[in-house]
């Protein structure tokens, strides 16, 4: 695990996990937008054409990237002048294998460690296809951080934690970004039983979308991660997002750092 990740997930309140694709609007003043309303780990989404876990949202958020000429050079400058602003904010990229791999994976591993990123969500890398990405990042000193779903069940979930670092990521549904939220009960039993298998902080994402969700998912999670509703404000606004993400993320920041104080 990465220091960042360390220290974040040290403190005595659960983080915020805010995703927004890269180059989709202003994403430099998003960013900043994101630190400065109180976001604790950021994911940069890498534009892909064929986004097969994405909803409309992020799937919109793609093609107005790519549209624009986005490149995954252009992504990593977006990194490393992120990391040049915010030394101490963990930075992760999220995407699919073939932007990280089409180079070679120590290529891409290298890119990373130089500009700052501190870990990698690879899609549709599974587990059992490790050594597609996976010695690389390591070697690299990158997090590669798994994704564990409502299908992971006892007997996988071994090989899904073979070799993850930074957190663990529950993918709260069997469907998409964006579009339905699992039931509380299940989301409160499923982090249970993924804490009993590993000592990886666990945050929970997809279906996401308001501060009161959020404060649920926090009472019992490490991290919450929201990403389709900070792409629709982005998508509303374009250029011109920047306060409007930070009025948000603001809200639902405070919503998630106040959780466990009310839970206790």
């Amino acid at each position: 695990m990465t220091d960042r990740f360390a220290a974040t997930f040290a403190q005595p309140r659960p983080a915020l996990v805010a995703f927004i694709t890269g180059g989709d609007g202003d994403t430099a003043a998003n960013l900043d937008a994101l630190v400065a309303g109180g976001a604790n780990v950021i994911e940069l989404g890498m534009p892909f054409t064929d986004p097969m876990a994405d909803g409309p949202a992020i799937q919109a958020a793609n093609l107005r990237s790519l549209a624009k000429g986005t490149t995954t050079a252009d992504l990593f400058a977006i990194a490393a002048a992120f990391r040049q602003r915010h030394p101490d904010v963990p930075l992760v990229l999220m995407g699919y294998a073939n932007p990280m791999t089409i180079r070679g994976p120590e290529s891409f591993a290298a890119e990373c460690a130089k500009a700052g990123v501190d870990g990698v969500i690879c899609v549709d890398i599974p587990s059992e296809e490790d050594a597609e990405l996976g010695p690389a990042l390591r070697a690299a000193g990158v997090d590669l951080i798994r994704l564990a779903t409502p299908t992971t069940d006892a007997a996988r979930l071994p090989d899904v934690l073979n070799g993850a670092s930074g957190f663990l990521y529950y993918v709260s549904v069997a469907g998409i970004t964006g579009q339905q939220q699992a039931a509380q009960a299940s989301i409160e039993d499923a982090v249970a039983r993924l804490k009993a298998a590993t000592d990886l902080p666990v945050a929970v994402g997809f279906g996401v979308r308001t501060p009161a969700q959020a404060a649920e998912i926090a009472k019992v999670a490490d991290g919450v991660v929201v990403g389709s509703a900070f792409i629709d404000i982005i998508a509303e606004h374009g250029d011109a997002a920047a306060p409007h993400v930070e009025a948000f993320t603001r809200t639902l920041a405070d919503a998630i750092h106040g959780a466990k104080e009310i839970a206790a």
